[in-house]
Order: C-alpha cells, then structure tokens, then sequence
C-alpha cells in the first residue's frame, strides 16, 4: 500500500509539473504576444483612420467588388461615452417606436434605428429591474444601431447621409401603423423609407428613390449594423458571441478577434442574412431573397474605440429620368425565440435563420430536446418540472439497454468477493490473475466493459440538454420551486455559509448549493452499487469523482444539476430493484457456463 500511495504523489505531482509549465511556458508567453501584436493593430489602425478637418472617416474597403462604405460615425465618437442615454436621446427630434415587444425611437437625423428597449425582457431576474437596452444612440455607452441607404454606383449624386434631416408623417410607429421618412436632395432626386413593424421585432424597411432630374444616376442600396465597443462575452467555447451570417446556405462566424486580425470579410451571396448576436439577443439584416449581395464583416478604430459592422450592399439600380427604383431591407432586433425564429424562416424563406441560436454540432438532438421541453414547460407551467418528466421519458426510451449493463455491473458487484480471493491467491502473478479473472467473468456470465453504456449514453444527452438550458432564451430566467429562480444560472446557495444562515457574502468558487450537493450524495450512492475496482489507486480516484463532480457542476445551470441528481436517484433506483433480484443466483462452477437468473 506504501508502493501505491507514493505512485499516486508521483502522478500528482508530475500532473502539477505539467500545467504549471504549459501555464508558465506557453500560455502566459502567447498571451502576452497577443497583447503586443493587438496594442500595434490597435495603434496603426488608429493612426491611418484620423478624420481630417472634422470630416467623417469612411471604413477602409478591401478587396475586388467590397461594397463602398456608408459614412462613419468616428467624428461624433472622439468624446468619452456619455452615461446620459436619456439626455442624448432627447437632443434630436425622434419619431416613438411603440410595440408589444419594444419600444424606443428613430432618430430624423440620419434615419438611424439607434434606440431600442426589450420590454418583455429584464436585465436581471428581479421584475423590476430595467428591461434589456439593445441599440444605444450615437455618444450614449455601448452605441449600436442600424442603417439603411443608397451609395452611387458612379458618379457623385448628393445622397442622404447620417446628418440628413429627415421628415416623417406620423410620431409613432407601433404595429398596423408604419412611418414614411422623406428627403429632397435638392436636384432631382427624392428619397423615401417607409418603416413597418409586426407585433415581435421584424422591421420592414422600403426604401425608394425617384428621379426627377433630368440625368439617370445609378444606385446600390445598402443596410448596415454597427456596434462600438466589444461587448461583455460570456466567454464559453460552446457559445459563439459575435458576427454571424448565411451566404448560400453556408453559416459563418467569425469572432470579435479574427475580425480585428483581418479587419473586413467580404462574401457575395444571393439572399441569406447578416448580423451579431449575444448570447440572447439577435440584430440581424435580411435583403431581398433573390437578389444577389456583396455582404461585409468589418473592423475599424472610431474615436479609439472598436467598431463593429456587418453591412450588405445590393444591386446596381439604375435610375431614369421620371423613373424610381426601390429595394427591401427586414430588420431583425429582438430576442432569440426559436419558434419566432422559425415562422420568420418559413414565411420569408431566410436560410438556417435558426441558427442564430447556437445548438450547435448536435442540433439533431438539440433542437428536438429543446421543443420537447419548451412543450412540456407550457403543459406544466414550469420548466423545472418540465425537466424532470424529460428525464423520466429519458431513462424509459434507453430502459432496456441500461437494464442490460445494470445487470451486468450488478453481477460484477456479486463477484467482488471472488475477485478479493483471487487478488489474494494471485496478486504477484499479473497473468494468471488476468486469465482467472477471465474464467470467472464467463461462469457468472458478467461483461465488465457492459456497465459503461449508461455513461456513454448519458454523456450526448447530458451535452445536449446543457447547450439547450445554456443558450435557449426561453430557459432564461425560468424558476423552478423555492430559492431557484433562474434554471439556466447555477443554484445561489452555498454549503459555506450555511445557506444563507450566516450573513456573509460567498466568494463563486465557493458557492456549492443544495441541488449540486443531492447530486453529489447521489453520485455517491449510485458508485457505491457499482462493483469496485481491483486496482487501490483506481478506487481511490473513484471514490473522489462525487466531490470533484459537485465542485465543478457547482457552477452549472441549477436545469442541468436537476436533471443530473434525477437521473441518478431513478438510476439508483433502477439498480437496487436489479440487485435485488439477482440476490442468491449461484456462481456456476468451474468448467460450466454461466449461471441462471432468479425470476
């Protein structure tokens, strides 16, 4: 036992050695480089996009066929950000943007949807807290709007740009109620944005322009999402937070970081869609499905801060003398609800406009788990409840597979005693207790590798159903029963300060709550049915894998440790009744096949 306990030091510390040294060799050193290389981008970027004489600096285009770029916004941005979102917002005429969903305003100057509120949506999950902020005007924190618009082709036509004053014909845009913006360039050329919005967060964006001139003029119309400043990630690596788009039915995603190395991405496409999401929310741009696109991904420095845009330029509209031309752009700002998703999918055939939500590589599992639980949440009012029926539908559907390796774990813990005079009998001859061990497996008819398929079973369900409670917005803020009211953040009470009987704070890494220590008893339990390992060492690592487990799922979704603690407790169940039957089967002797079940 001495030979054993200094081998498990040994692999300790050489486990120490080696993330220590990969940590302070190799992480530390690229981390620093990176910081390097991104202060130096940082600075050029900064030095080559100086706006001269207080004119606007346009984001530099790249590439054959890139889309011209719509005027930039970096000369208003040279302040500080002012806190005072409400003052900015009341400097400049605006017309209310009214819905059961949202509610904000469009700024005349620019034709700019820059302020948008989700008022279903709270930023915390007290009720009363303020409702999520989306698109933020110009000089307000963490600015962020849409445009639309035309660029020339050729030449150089006087076009609106974001400090053209615009008129419009109502106050108020609210669902059935749509706004008309106008502007007369003053020589010949008339421009309108009629903006409609359903009863979600679709806009409908008609632009038209009409030449009354006497010249034809030619015209792309473009739309654009720009966003400054890199968000607050939630920095998971199941998780994609950032630029997004579908061309050809291809989906791309750049991070934030491969979009300041390469600064502009530009893809041609017909259709498809452009935007950025979060974690829960979706600004997204729709062109005209069957018209072909030069769409961008672009990075540029804007008063020394980050910015961000996706933008899409359409066809060459050519213009005639007495003629107008029109394009149609949709404007998607709100929450991503997958079956909102998915009716705007099949009623304006946007491609793989789902994937917005990132189920990512087991969508074949995901989605389907996800409106498995979405319908048993509406059957039951409560999603926690909901989780647990879906963890009983779970242990039915894979009921005869895991009877049979329950079974055979079951006859494994029957033999422990045999295994122990064997280990006694031949422990310094490694062979012969292998080919003893091997005969004794086939009398008692056990397969010692059958008790793994519940694990290998459970593991894709278990991945699945995290990314399902982790990223579907429906599971945000979601209560269960008692102190969990949120199913997609991890438990809020902690083992350190009694659960909350003892008034101080707990650091994160030591809140283990009350779901994830029944988890852990009941890992406990269900280990202590399975039949132990010959090997010390392995029964030691074993025997901490219920405290590693707690400790780490401390932090998880409370959904997920429900679903896990469970599972295990119908698991434990399960291998109870299983043991319990086959209590006294007798062993076959030497030379015979395996034994017969009690029935």
């Amino acid at each position: 036992m001495q030979f054993d306990n200094k081998n498990l030091w040994v692999a300790i510390a050489l486990s120490l050695a080696i993330v220590l040294g990969f940590e302070f060799l190799w992480n530390q050193p690229r981390i620093q480089r990176e910081r390097a290389l991104e202060a130096e981008r940082r600075a050029s970027a900064e030095m080559a996009q100086v706006p001269q004489s207080g004119a606007p600096a346009p984001v530099p285009v790249q590439g054959a066929g890139a889309p011209p770029a719509p005027g930039s916004v970096a000369a208003n941005l040279t302040a500080a950000p002012n806190p005072d979102r409400a003052g900015i917002l009341s400097q400049a005429p605006r017309v209310r943007i009214e819905g059961p969903g949202l509610e904000g305003s469009i700024l005349l100057q620019g034709g700019l949807i820059d302020d948008l509120k989700l008022v279903n949506y709270r930023q915390t999950v007290d009720r009363t807290s303020p409702p999520v902020v989306l698109l933020s005007p110009r000089g307000a924190p963490d600015t962020y709007f849409a445009e639309t618009g035309w660029v020339a082709a050729s030449g150089t036509p006087l076009l609106p740009t974001q400090d053209t004053l615009w008129t419009a014909d109502r106050t108020t845009l609210s669902p059935g109620n749509p706004v008309t913006l106008r502007w007369d360039n003053g020589q010949g050329l008339q421009f309108e944005r009629r903006i409609s919005l359903d009863d979600t967060y679709f806009f409908r964006i008609d632009q038209r322009v009409t030449n009354s001139g006497a010249a034809p003029v030619s015209l792309h119309a473009y739309s654009l999402a720009s966003r400054f400043g890199t968000p607050a990630l939630a920095g998971y690596y199941i998780l994609h937070e950032g630029p997004i788009g579908v061309f050809g039915d291809k989906l791309q995603e750049p991070e934030y970081k491969d979009l300041r190395e390469k600064r502009t991405i530009a893809q041609q496409s017909r259709g498809g869609w452009i935007g950025m999401v979060d974690k829960y929310w979706l600004v997204a741009l729709v062109p005209e499905q069957n018209r072909e696109v030069t769409a961008r991904f672009t990075w540029s420095l804007a008063g020394g801060q980050d910015r961000y845009q996706v933008d899409y330029l359409g066809p060459v509209s050519a213009v005639a003398p007495g003629q107008s031309a029109e394009y149609t752009t949709r404007l998607f700002a709100g929450a991503k609800e997958v079956h909102l998703l998915d009716r705007y999918a099949e009623r304006y055939a946007i491609p793989l406009f789902d994937r917005a939500i990132d189920f990512g590589w087991f969508y074949f599992m995901t989605k389907p788990m996800f409106l498995a639980l979405d319908w048993l949440g509406k059957v039951t009012g409560n999603f926690g409840v909901a989780i647990i029926l879906f963890t009983i539908a779970i242990k039915i559907l894979f009921f005869p597979l895991a009877n049979k390796s329950y079974k055979a774990m079951a006859k494994m813990k029957l033999l422990q005693p045999e295994m122990e005079k064997l280990k006694e009998k031949f422990g310094e001859d490694r062979q012969r207790m292998s080919q003893e061990m091997m005969q004794l497996y086939k009398r008692a008819g056990a397969n010692p590798l059958s008790g793994c398929l519940p694990i290998l079973v459970q593991i894709p369900v278990f991945f699945a159903l995290y990314k399902v409670l982790f990223v579907t917005i429906e599971m945000r803020h979601a209560p269960f029963f008692g102190w969990i009211q949120d199913l997609s953040a991890h438990d809020p009470t902690s083992l350190f300060n009694l659960f909350g009987l003892i008034p101080w704070d707990v650091p994160q890494f030591l809140e283990i709550g009350v779901w994830p220590i029944v988890m852990g008893v009941t890992m406990y339990l269900q280990q202590k049915l399975n039949p132990q390992p010959v090997d010390p060492i392995q029964a030691k690592i074993f025997l901490t894998l219920p405290f590693v487990f707690t400790v780490m799922l401390a932090s998880f979704p409370a959904g997920l440790v429900i679903y896990w603690a469970v599972n295990n407790a119908l698991s434990i169940l399960q291998q109870w009744l299983i043991m319990r039957s086959l209590a006294g089967t007798p062993l076959a002797p030497p030379g015979k096949g395996p034994a017969k079940e009690k029935s």
